[in-house]
């Protein structure tokens, strides 16, 4: 009976190396794939013809760009707002990332903690970026609270710049673990109902309810990374004000 971790292993469908590096096409590329192109396709098609009743497909694009939002003005106000392409395409891509790994024989490519802190720097960049555009050399008070008195600033600025650069970190491993534990209950229970032979039957139920609470769990932690994607770009935006 394989292990429940072997559905995060990776599979190399095309090897391909430049010198050192391993650019291979692999299950994560080829999910990673199919989830880009399932974005493309569904924005496509919900804003392909606006209407005034909105058919399936605009309903979804429209649900999602208002929810995605909502979320970006109430973190980071009316100035954040041009930021929503960026904080929409983090959302869809973890959502769909979160949600491929629930179809059957599936590659769930957010339970890879290396895609995962690589999709974290990109955030932390990108808010580091914003935060130099539109403060310069101010951007650097982030490190230290405004009001704070200056004979602080040898503690509070080393506290605040270990905070500031574990975010990647944390944005990162928070998504890792709780996809890659969530999958892993799964396959644990599954393969115990398979090892009960006909008596299997009787654990149905508690799969389906897990497989539900999965779903939730994916939803649950797009949600999350793009929360904290918005409340990182508002301190980016306002400093500490």
């Amino acid at each position: 009976m394989e292990s429940p971790l072997h559905q995060f292993e990776i599979h190399r469908y095309l090897p391909l190396n430049i010198g050192p590096l391993d650019i291979s096409f692999t299950n994560a590329s080829l999910f990673m794939a199919i989830a880009f192109i399932s974005i493309i396709t569904l924005l496509y098609f919900g804003t392909r013809t606006m209407k005034i009743v909105p058919g399936a497909a605009q309903s979804v694009a429209e649900v999602i760009y208002e929810f995605v939002l909502n979320l970006l003005e109430e973190s980071t106000g009316g100035k954040g707002k041009k930021y929503l392409p960026f904080v929409l395409s983090v959302f869809l891509f973890v959502l769909f990332g979160n949600l491929l790994g629930m179809i059957p024989y599936g590659f769930t490519f957010t339970s890879q903690l290396i895609l995962t802190f690589g999709l974290a720097c990109i955030v932390f960049l990108v808010v580091i970026g914003v935060g130099i555009l539109k403060h310069g050399i101010k951007f650097l008070q982030l490190f230290l609270p405004e009001g704070a008195p200056l004979v602080m600033a040898p503690l509070l600025i080393p506290i605040e710049l270990i905070s500031f650069l574990s975010r990647p970190i944390s944005l990162s491993v928070r998504l890792f673990a709780n996809m890659m534990a969530g999958h892993t209950m799964l396959k644990v229970f599954a393969l115990f109902t398979v090892s009960l032979g006909i008596y299997g039957f009787s654990t149905v139920i508690v799969n389906s309810l897990l497989i539900g609470f999965e779903f939730l769990v994916a939803f649950l932690q797009a949600y999350v990374f793009t929360v904290l994607t918005c409340l990182y770009l508002n301190d980016a935006i306002h400093l500490h004000s």
